[in-house]
């Protein structure tokens, strides 16, 4: 394992799940605690959570979105306070609801300035997006596996679309071996 996925930091998984039924979010922000819902700025109730540092987004359709958690174990506690909050209220939730893992977003230090002009050129315009006019990052759409890369001239990246923990290192590995091969990694 190379350094700089030793370095990889997860910084936000979002999943999603139903529980299959309407929910009633005027009661439920009445009821729950640490709520927020405006319906005239957002359409879903926002329930914040400490430990595990987390949020849900319930919606009336009964979709339960979970952001802000630094791991898919976050996720799963952070999701079960929600159901155990929600059964309480006489809410119907499975024992094991499916819970879908929708993004990942990890970032990570090269340890080296990039050449972003030369990266840009290097890797070829079909992948890459890069206007350092409008955003100082170079944007690389990795195929294998499917995730957007920000480079940055620092060294530093962001990688996000992941749906695995391990979607990251493969994407780290992906842009190292190409920046050496390329000659732009000293």
């Amino acid at each position: 394992m190379s350094t700089v996925t030793k370095s990889i930091q997860i910084e936000n998984v979002v999943a999603s799940m139903g529980i299959g039924q309407e929910l009633d979010l005027e009661t439920l922000a009445d009821d729950l605690r640490v709520t927020q819902y405006d319906p005239e700025h957002f359409p879903g109730l926002i329930y914040r959570m400490q430990d595990p540092k987390a949020a849900a987004l319930i919606f009336r359709s009964g979709k339960i979105v979970c952001t802000g958690a630094k791991s898919i174990a976050d996720v799963a506690a952070a999701l079960e306070q929600v159901f155990d909050e929600l059964r309480e209220l006489g809410v119907q939730i499975a024992d094991s609801p499916d819970v879908e893992i929708q993004n990942i977003v990890s970032s990570a230090d090269l340890g080296h300035q990039l050449n972003l002009n030369a990266i840009a050129i290097g890797l070829g315009l079909e992948h890459i997006e890069y206007e350092p006019e409008q955003f100082p990052g170079l944007v690389y759409r990795l195929d294998d596996p499917s995730v957007v890369a920000l480079l940055f001239g620092s060294g530093k990246l962001v990688i996000t679309g992941g749906e695995q923990t391990d979607d990251a290192e493969q994407a780290l590995n992906v842009i190292e071996e190409r920046l050496t091969e390329l000659e732009l990694l000293e």
